[in-house]
C-alpha cells in the first residue's frame, strides 16, 4: 500500500493557545468551519473532542455523489492537540491532527496536519490527487481565516 498523502496548513492567530483551543471546543464551531461551497451538513456531533466522540457529516461529493462521513476523535491534549480519524467516508484513510502551538507574545499557531489516502489506490491518486489537494487547500484556508476572524474580532468569545 502506498504511503499516505500529507497536507499541512499553519496560521498565526493573535490570541493565546487556550483561546484558540476553546474556540474549537465550543458548540457550533464545526458548523462555522464548514465552507459554504461544500455541500456538507453536520448531522451529529457529540459536543466533545474527547477520544471516542464522533461527528457525522452528510452531503455530496463532486456535487452529486451522496456521502456520509463519520469521524471519531482519537487524541485530546488541551490546549495543544486533538485528533480525529475517518471511520467511514470518502477517503480510503484519513487522520487529522489539530495542533495549537504557542506562537510567542500571546499568539497561537494553528496547525492542521492531515494524512490521507484516496479511494481506488494508485488510480484514485492519479485521477484525483491534484483535485483533492486543491480542495483541501481551499477548505483549510477558509477554516483558518474564519477561526482567525472570529477570535481576533471578538465576534466569538470564550464562555
Amino acid at each position: 500500500m502506498a504511503d499516505p498523502l500529507r497536507f499541512v496548513k499553519e496560521s498565526k492567530i493573535n490570541a493565546p493557545p487556550q483561546v484558540v483551543f476553546a474556540f474549537h471546543e465550543s458548540p457550533g464551531a464545526l458548523q462555522w468551519l464548514v465552507p459554504p461551497w461544500e455541500n456538507m451538513k453536520v448531522v451529529q456531533a457529540s459536543g466533545s473532542l474527547m477520544p471516542g466522540s464522533r461527528v457525522v457529516l452528510k452531503g455530496k461529493v463532486l456535487g452529486f455523489l451522496p456521502v456520509q462521513w463519520v469521524a471519531e476523535h482519537t487524541d485530546y491534549d488541551p490546549p495543544h492537540l486533538f485528533a480525529d480519524r475517518q471511520v467511514s467516508g470518502p477517503f480510503a484513510y484519513w487522520h487529522h491532527r489539530h495542533l495549537v502551538l504557542d506562537g510567542g507574545e500571546g499568539n497561537a499557531i494553528l496547525r492542521d496536519e492531515v494524512e490521507y489516502r484516496l479511494p481506488m489506490g494508485m488510480l484514485g491518486r492519479w485521477l484525483g490527487g491534484a483535485l483533492v489537494r486543491r480542495k483541501l487547500q481551499r477548505m483549510f484556508d477558509y477554516r483558518h481565516e474564519v477561526t482567525r476572524r472570529l477570535i481576533e474580532s471578538g465576534e466569538w468569545k470564550p464562555s
